[in-house]
């Protein structure tokens, strides 16, 4: 192990003295007061564009890990990357967590003891840190300018080798203190690299609670630790301070992380700290139609990777959670099938029973999912769902379909009193109202190139009574048949394409009761003007 700087010089690497000694750490963040066996879990994502359905399906396991076990649920903002930082992705972040109720019990709105949850605002902590790792010889300042560290990386390819910076690529890995002073007197600023005791032929062995037994090479690069263009960690070094001084308990993250193991692995032994259990979830994935064969769902490409498209196009968010949960909880769709009251916060989730294969997304099995939950709403709630997404993500139709919550109720109440006979025709809360638009004149589509029996319509209008019950109107729709010579059947069809534009509808006295006699007289005047 190579001699350790003292702390002048170390003061000088970093530009600043470290605020905090080690002790002083432990002491500001204390081990947490939690009952055995309760899990302090964490979800960390990175503000580098939308929300991925993939960090919304993590967050839902922590969270509710974190619940079932009368833990803790935190949510952190790995900030760090400068470079690749969207402007208002946090709000997305922070607007999803919202929608699809999974807050944290700690994060960047609510605040808590272990914070900041910014890693941007954490930087004391890590310098702190780093600054015991060059004291201790475990950390050195590394002056390569990106042109060399390109070099690097072309010899290590021409010749083979693994790419990276160790061994004897690692050039600043053992300078002495005067060497360093030179550098940093020419106005070079360092990046903190890892002085790496790994050896690739040692193993490091891993029980994964989901996977089992893993085994890896121990890592031998010596990577960044603070990057020498903002003094912020890069994301292994922060994993490691803050999954530490934020008494993270268990790390549960997608199956693409575990490369990485071996690394962390060896910074939290390096520190003498006890790391968190991790376990590695298998990703979701799709059918790329050009292949045919299975791959990750892609931010670039694919829609349904964006977690906001569910809250924008109206999927019940209870849906799309209910959906995800399945993937991870062997069991939960055959118990709700049981207890309709089941949800995904009082079904267990079994660590050891997480599947370890990656799950095809089916938009198919989430539109049943969404079938079945809106089916189960009473009409007030599905109205006030409904409303309330028209009036955030809706068109200026839709608004004006929401308007008079009163008309909608009864619009949307229709077939939903028989508890034997869900209707379960709608899908999101856009399909909802579109499926709904012919009570609407502004939004009604005539079927222009329908047949109409005009004979039929006349026979209707020199009846019709919209204070008939429904007996009454039928006994009238017999007579009309008998009169016109059809069925009774086509006497309805008739009247059901000239007032809703189509010929699948529910029952047609209802959707004449809500529309009301002028309107019923109008379209049906309309057909016969025409």
């Amino acid at each position: 192990m190579r001699q350790g700087l003292d702390k002048d010089l170390i003061a000088r690497v970093l530009g600043a003295a470290p605020k905090y000694t080690l002790a002083e750490l432990e002491e500001k963040f204390p081990p947490r007061n939690l009952p055995d066996g309760a899990m302090v879990t964490r979800v960390a994502p990175s503000p580098t564009g939308f929300m991925h359905l993939g960090t919304l399906y993590q967050m839902m396991i922590a969270k509710k890990l974190a619940s079932q076990s009368d833990g803790v649920f935190m949510l952190r903002i790995e900030d760090t990357d400068t470079k690749r930082e969207v402007a208002g992705a946090v709000d997305v972040i922070l607007k999803c967590a919202h929608a699809f109720n999974l807050l944290p019990d700690e994060g960047p709105e609510n605040g808590g003891e272990y914070g900041p949850y910014y890693q941007s605002m954490r930087k004391e902590v890590y310098h702190s840190v780093v600054a015991e790792l060059l004291a201790r010889g475990l950390a050195y300042p590394c002056f390569l300018t990106a042109e060399e560290m390109d070099e690097i990386r072309e010899r290590q390819k021409a010749a083979g080798f693994a790419t990276g910076i160790y061994g004897e690529f690692a050039r600043d890995r053992d300078l002495t203190a005067d060497e360093i002073i030179a550098h940093l007197d020419n106005g070079e600023v360092p990046s903190i690299r890892l002085y790496s005791t790994g050896n690739k032929d040692n193993k490091v062995i891993y029980n994964d609670k989901v996977r089992g037994r893993l085994v890896f090479p121990e890592n031998e690069e010596d990577i960044v630790l603070i990057k020498s263009n903002d003094g912020l960690p890069t994301y292994h070094f922060a994993h490691l301070c803050d999954d530490h001084f934020m008494r993270t308990t268990l790390v549960q993250r997608g199956e693409e992380w575990l490369s990485s193991l071996n690394l962390h692995l060896q910074l939290f032994r390096m520190m003498g700290w006890n790391a968190p259990e991790y376990i590695h979830v298998a990703t979701i994935n799709k059918l790329d139609e050009t292949t045919g064969n299975s791959r990750k769902l892609s931010k670039r490409t694919d829609p349904e990777a964006n977690t906001l498209h569910y809250l924008q196009d109206g999927y019940p968010q209870e849906a799309v959670l209910n959906y995800l949960f399945n993937i991870v909880a062997a069991g939960f769709e055959e118990e709700k099938n049981k207890k309709p009251d089941t949800t995904i916060w009082n079904y267990p989730l079994r660590v050891k029973k997480i599947p370890t294969s990656s799950a095809l997304f089916n938009m198919d099995k989430l539109e049943w999912w969404a079938k079945e939950f809106i089916g189960s709403l009473p009409v007030d709630e599905l109205v006030a769902r409904v409303a309330s997404w028209a009036n955030e993500y809706g068109s200026d139709d839709n608004k004006m379909q929401v308007a008079d919550e009163k008309y909608l109720a009864a619009v949307l109440g229709i077939e939903r009193d028989n508890p034997k006979r869900v209707r379960k025709d709608f899908i999101t809360w856009h399909q909802t109202l579109e499926n709904v638009a012919f009570f609407w004149d502004k939004l009604f589509q005539p079927a222009t190139d329908y047949e109409y029996n005009t004979d039929v319509l006349r026979a209707f209008l020199e009846t019709y009574n919209p204070a008939d019950d429904k007996d009454t109107w039928w006994n009238k729709i017999v007579a009309i048949a008998e009169k016109t010579g059809v069925k009774n059947g086509d006497v309805a069809m008739n009247l059901r394409v000239a007032l809703a534009g189509r010929t699948n509808t529910p029952d047609l006295y209802s959707i004449m009761t809500v529309m009301g006699g002028d309107m019923v007289m109008e379209r049906i005047k309309g057909v016969l003007d025409d």
